[in-house]
């Protein structure tokens, strides 16, 4: 959860750069059910995966089975939600699904095959949104998409010394 977290405040950081701090509001609690900023007034939900195909992504964090089958019971999207899709060394990108879109997709689809539930006796630690459902709203026709090839580079020094010589800091 907390990498999730920091994957957030990068990509909202990204987003108070391209459209100015008068337009992103940031501070919600970290406990806010699906809101990670308020974009232009709109509420955002900020998800990210990596691979070549569109895997689930978590909607809510619980390891309790009844919570997780309430929640898959009562969900309805309450945000646009912000994907960003990491395909190293290949074609990936940045897709805005529209609160709209979301629910227009869990209707047509069913609740049982837009949420994937975690399976019994496992530790998933949450409910997500089925890989299926993000690949059908990625061609949705409200759906944004801005491609990004993605180029991994190569870091030049030890995580430890360099860690270590900032902590050292006055």
């Amino acid at each position: 959860m907390e990498v999730g977290s920091v994957r957030e405040k990068i990509l909202i950081a990204l987003l108070l750069y391209k459209f100015g701090e008068q337009n992103i509001q940031t501070n919600l609690p970290i406990h806010e059910p699906e809101a990670d900023a308020i974009v232009f007034g709109r509420p955002f939900s900020i998800k990210t995966m990596t691979g070549s195909t569109f895997k689930s992504v978590k909607l809510i964090w619980t390891v309790d089975a009844e919570q997780a089958i309430n929640f898959s019971q009562r969900y309805k999207p309450s945000c646009d939600m912000l994907l960003v899709h990491v395909n190293w060394v290949n074609a990936g990108g940045f897709f805005l699904f529209s609160r709209e879109s979301q629910i227009e997709i869990l209707e047509r689809m069913g609740r049982a095959e837009y949420i994937k539930l975690p399976k019994a006796g496992t530790n998933p630690r949450g409910v997500e949104i089925s890989g299926k459902a993000l690949d059908i709203l990625s061609r949705h026709p409200q759906t944004y998409k801005f491609p990004v090839q993605w180029q991994r580079t190569k870091i030049d020094y030890d995580p430890y010394w360099r860690w270590l010589e900032f902590w050292q800091e006055d």
